[in-house]
């Protein structure tokens, strides 16, 4: 069993391994030893101060250990191909987590791994972030279903997709507000599926070009970087140009529900995403969203060993 996307995983599965989350965050020491004697190999071709840290830390606060290895530092996909590095390393470890550049070879690394594989994001999907996302909505509302969720800024990307998939799963209404164009909305496929799920649960999905619309009722207010990885930094002033009519500001959050929360699953930079008042003030939940990592990571990790 792999998570290389929520779609790997049923409603079912992903609520309990929420469920799971919030006791492993209450009782950390009922599952001191349930990693007793494994290795977690951590692939990463993209850096990351949450990934590594709770990663790391949480399969050692398991009784675990965790080995680090950068990609840029090794030949895979040059000399040595994904398919062979997977084959080699489950001989030699218990689970895989991967934080790489393209959608593709997470893919491969799962087909041809014989461990579970866990992709900590790509270009397309980044589901252990929304994951903590939803553990986070859920401790400060109370419930995940009839919650309404307003994304604003670039939507085509791996954090836009994944929250559209894992709120669609739980019965969360998700409006993704966004410059209009195939290059700034999410990619039709992962829409079409989002909005299958909402079929299911009875939520519902959208996608508009307007930043008003999109935060009219919301409960949550979330945004991401404008500048992606794979983002030239000299289409920076060109990107802010585009996007700066949906950054979030005071402004936007007014029109959002008084008790609204506000996310982002950092980096982040203030004074575009976001103002600094919007991420530094009352409604910011930022930090305790990027704390849950560490738990629903866990969750996952015993979930996808059957522990």
């Amino acid at each position: 069993m792999h998570l290389r996307s929520l779609n790997d995983l049923t409603k079912k599965e992903l609520t309990e391994i929420i469920d799971k989350s919030t006791e492993i965050k209450a009782e950390p020491e009922k599952f001191e030893k349930e990693m007793k004697g494994k290795t977690l190999l951590m692939l990463f071709e993209k850096p990351s101060l949450r990934t590594r840290v709770s990663f790391e830390t949480g399969m050692t606060r398991m009784g675990g250990h965790a080995i680090f290895y950068s990609i840029k530092d090794s030949p895979l996909g040059k000399k040595e191909s994904i398919e062979d590095t997977a084959k080699t390393a489950s001989r030699y470890v218990d689970i895989i987590m991967a934080r790489l550049f393209r959608q593709e070879d997470m893919d491969s690394l799962a087909e041809n791994a014989e461990v579970p594989v866990i992709n900590a994001l790509t270009d397309k999907y980044h589901p252990c972030q929304i994951v903590a996302d939803l553990l986070t909505i859920k401790e400060k509302k109370g419930k995940l279903k009839g919650i309404k969720l307003a994304y604003l800024g670039d939507s085509n990307n791996n954090v836009t997709h994944s929250l559209l998939l894992g709120c669609s799963m739980v019965g969360m209404d998700i409006t993704v507000g966004c410059p209009e164009g195939k290059e700034y909305e999410p990619q039709k496929d992962v829409i079409e599926k989002a909005r299958k799920n909402a079929e299911e649960t009875g939520s519902k999905v959208e996608i508009v070009n307007d930043a008003k619309k999109a935060v009219e009722n919301a409960d949550v207010v979330y945004t991401d970087s404008w500048m992606s990885y794979h983002i030239a930094e000299d289409q920076k002033e060109a990107r802010i140009k585009i996007f700066m009519p949906f950054q979030v500001n005071e402004k936007l959050m007014s029109k959002a529900k008084n008790n609204a929360i506000f996310m982002n699953c950092l980096p982040a930079i203030r004074g575009m995403e976001q103002t600094a008042e919007v991420i530094d003030g009352k409604q910011s939940v930022v930090f305790d969203e990027a704390e849950n990592r560490l738990h629903t990571q866990n969750a996952i990790m015993l979930h996808l060993m059957k522990k």
